[in-house]
């Protein structure tokens, strides 16, 4: 379980992040929303140790990560899907799934890893992670690797960005076959209705606070209500 206890955050004197306090239980779906700068990307990297938090303590398993950095969380099983994926020159897809699987996988097996995300492995395995492919394949790409890696942790921030509706529908099979198959933690930051409906739980930022968290039977039939004046929620077709 990872635990957040009385967290601030602020930037040249703008309170960005006041006092959050939550858990995220283990074998559980969280998706966070909220409007645009209410914070929650802000959050996604505190909690991979992207920045520190000015106070508070970040506790995952009992054990208190707060000044680790990033490589040390990844080694602890958290991991993260940035939401405009890092690209590497000179490291072909082939190479950095290997790398995420700490072995040299068959062909058979990354086709079988690269096929779950809408990618053909023939004309992908051998190319470059660089800024010949576009966002949505290296969104799909680092998917990939975080499906590979499988961590205890895994954060998405805004996983939907910048993909076509196509990838989008394959995306959110990938979300369910995750949430099925493992007893993991999956945490997601998302305005999309659709990925909301296959939450547990769903919290909801406002202004660097939570506003509400609960059960997603709870919290989604209010969004869906406000989203007509907040924009809290889209739909699937805005991604096209």
């Amino acid at each position: 379980m990872l635990e957040l206890k009385n967290i601030c955050f602020s930037r040249d004197g703008k309170d960005i992040l006041k006092d959050i306090s939550i858990s995220f239980p283990d074998n559980k779906v969280i998706v966070i929303t909220g409007a645009n700068g209410s914070g929650k990307s802000t959050l996604a990297k505190i909690i991979m140790g992207i920045e520190k938090p000015d106070s508070g303590n970040i506790i995952f398993n009992g054990k208190d990560i707060t000044k680790m950095e990033i490589d040390e969380r990844s080694r602890l099983g958290i991991g993260f899907a940035f939401q405009q994926p890092v690209k590497f020159k000179g490291i072909t897809v082939g190479d950095i799934l290997n790398i995420t699987a700490g072995k040299r996988l068959n062909r058979q097996e990354l086709c079988s890893y690269l096929s779950d995300v809408g990618l053909c492995a023939k004309d992908y395995i051998d190319r470059e992670l660089d800024s010949n492919l576009s966002g949505g394949e290296l969104k799909r790409i680092e998917i990939a690797m975080l499906a590979l890696k499988n961590s205890e942790f895994t954060l998405f921030d805004e996983p939907e960005a910048g993909i076509d509706l196509w990838s989008f529908n394959s995306l959110i099979n990938i979300f369910e076959n995750m949430k099925n198959n493992t007893n993991d933690t999956i945490v997601i930051i998302s305005h999309q209705e659709r990925i909301l409906n296959i939450a547990d739980e769903i919290v909801v930022f406002e202004n660097g606070s939570i506003k509400e968290m609960g059960k997603k039977s709870k919290i989604l039939p209010t969004l869906l209500i406000s989203s007509k004046s907040t924009r809290y929620v889209k739909e699937e077709k805005s991604n096209g």
